[in-house]
Order: structure tokens, then sequence, then C-alpha cells
């Protein structure tokens, strides 16, 4: 067993100082050591231009390019590093698991990975410059794997493919992007048609409205349909689909099943994070285990958080944060059944 931990972070301001305050953290840190060192193993097989990125960025995130700007400023290293660690724009994305079931008024996800790559932050983000709040798990520090926004829009994503990749934003980008700028799935269907991907994603939406939709993107094509549950295959564009795709229809039957009669958020919360139940997933070193499972209810813009299987979760109000009182909580604990490392740890 591993023993894992997620630091909080909180931080209200602009995006330039948010950045800085990240770079001055990372300065001598597990995380940016472990990022370093992984290019050390293996050559980035992509290039990233600075100034077409930067054209990237200003046209659909200008907050994001100015906190990548602090980063730099703040680790004391040229923006095509900064580009390469926290841009993900351009960049390759592992292929992975997960799975996300939502009700009416809630969305429960199993983020499955590499427990290597995970950073170990939740991070809170109240911008004062532009853009909405967030709160959520951090991914490459920038990026968000799944979260909640300031009105209640709730977002997750799951891997599809990574054949054929694109020029365009990653999975962890995207979900940022949709987390900062929309307000509703409407929001969110329509900048995922704008934006250039790089790889073949699902990203599930829910809103204050109870509107959710999954939305089925890749570099050529994006679609949206209604459903409350995805796993790792698409429904509509099947053509872009792996061949193998038994555990995640295996995955997709179990939560169908246990949902047939109207799943509360509770029991749902269980189906994905007991590890009896079949959803949770063990395969780490297949880039595929179980880190965390989440659950965001976007009327009552609250979030739990759990590290590892058979976890009671953390309950976080992100409505009172909203309104300027603090997190009191400074870590989340838990343990993953693998020998793998995790990035935030030495």
């Amino acid at each position: 067993m591993t023993k894992v931990h997620s630091e909080i972070t909180q931080f209200r301001g602009t995006h330039y100082d948010f950045g800085y305050a990240q770079g001055l953290s990372l300065r001598d840190s597990a995380v940016l050591r472990n990022r370093q060192d992984s290019w050390r193993i293996r050559k980035p097989r992509f290039q990233t231009d600075e100034q077409d990125a930067k054209r990237a960025f200003m046209q659909f995130a200008p907050g994001i390019w100015d906190e990548l700007t602090g980063m730099r400023d703040a680790l004391g290293v040229p923006m095509t590093e900064v580009l390469r660690d926290f841009g993900h724009y351009r960049v390759n994305a592992k292929p992975s698991g997960c799975s996300i079931l939502t009700g009416t008024d809630f969305m429960v996800r199993n983020y499955d990975y590499q427990p290597q790559t995970y950073d170990g932050r939740y991070s809170f983000f109240q911008p004062t410059d532009r853009g909405y709040a967030i709160a959520g798990p951090a991914s490459r520090v920038t990026g968000r794997m799944d979260g909640m926004n300031e009105h209640g829009l709730t977002m997750g994503y799951n891997f599809m493919q990574r054949l054929k990749p694109g020029d365009g934003f990653v999975c962890h980008m995207i979900g940022r992007m949709i987390l900062e700028t929309c307000a509703t799935v409407d929001d969110a269907i329509q900048l995922l048609k704008e934006l250039p991907h790089r790889g073949s994603f699902s990203y599930v939406v829910l809103d204050r409205h109870e509107e959710t939709y999954v939305i089925e993107a890749s570099p050529r094509s994006v679609e949206a349909r209604k459903s409350n549950a995805c796993t790792n295959h698409f429904e509509l564009l099947t053509h872009e689909n792996r061949h193998h795709l038994d555990d995640s229809r295996r995955r997709l039957n179990l939560i169908q099943q246990e949902n047939s009669t109207s799943i509360d958020a509770h029991a749902a919360f269980r189906l994905l994070n007991d590890t009896d139940k079949g959803v949770f997933s063990d395969l780490y070193k297949s880039w595929a285990g179980t880190i965390h499972t989440t659950a965001y209810f976007p009327k009552e813009r609250k979030a739990w958080f759990a590290l590892g299987g058979n976890q009671e979760p953390v309950v976080f109000d992100f409505a009172n944060w909203l309104q300027g009182e603090d997190m009191q909580t400074e870590s989340v604990h838990g343990e993953l059944d693998t020998q793998l490392g995790i990035a935030n740890t030495d």
C-alpha cells in the first residue's frame, strides 16, 4: 500500500498573482522535480511554439496565459519550459480509465490514472480579474481533472483514445477552460465545438438546471448527447473508439444496472468508491487505477473528495468559501493498493 495525500490550496486574486504564488510553491518541490525528471527519462515527442500557444490561450482563456506568465516569473525559467510542463497545449496525454455517474442534483466521478502523475493538490481559486471561481483537484498544477465553478457547473472527463492526435489542448486544460469560462452545459457544448482538441475524450457536464450531457470530442469532431453515465468509449463517434473496450463496457453496465432505480448521491458514491462493487479499479500499472473519487452538488455548491477506496469523503462547502470563509482542512489522506509513488512525494 502507498500512502497518498492532497494539499488543499486556496487563492483569491488575479491570475498572474495566482500563477506567481503557484510558481513559488513549486520551487524545490517534489512535484517540480518529478516533472522535470520525467523529461530526462523520455524526450518530448512534441514542440510547442510560444506565440502559437499564446494566440490559442488569448482566444479562449487569456487569464490562464497570465497565470502561466506568473509561474514563469516565479520559477525563473523560459516560457517554453512552463508550456512544456504546465501549458497542456500540443502535449500528449497517456491512456487512462475513469467512470462518471450523474443524477438530477449530483455528479460522482472516479479518476483512474497512474499515481506517479498525480499532483496531490485540491485547489480553490477565485479570480478577481476575469473568469469564474473554481473548486477541484488540480492536474499538472494548472489543469483540472474534474470540478465545479461558482455557477454550479460541474465537469469530469473520460479518456477514449490517443490515435491521430490534433494540434490543440489536452483534457485537463480543456476541463479547466470549461469551468473557468462556462456557466451552463450549453456554454460548455459551444466551447468544446470551438476549441482545438489534442486527443479524444468525453466531457460530462451537469449544471444547476439539472441538465447533463456527455460531450464526445476528438480532433476531428464534437457531438453531444444526453446521458447520466460514461466510461471509456464513445456512443456517437464510434469510429473513433479503440478496439478493446470490454472493461469500459463492463463498468458502464454495472453503473447502469445500479442506477436503474434512481440511485441517490450517497449510494452512487459507494458504488464507485467501494472496492468490492466492480467499478473501482486497481490497475495502477496500466495507467487506469482509481486515485480519487469526487462528488459535486451544483445546487448546494458542495463537493465531496476521497483518496483511495472504501473511504468516507471529506465535504467542502464551496458556497461558503465563495463568501470569504476559508476551508479549515489543510490536507486529505488515503491509501492506494500499489507500490508506485505519487508526484508530490519524494
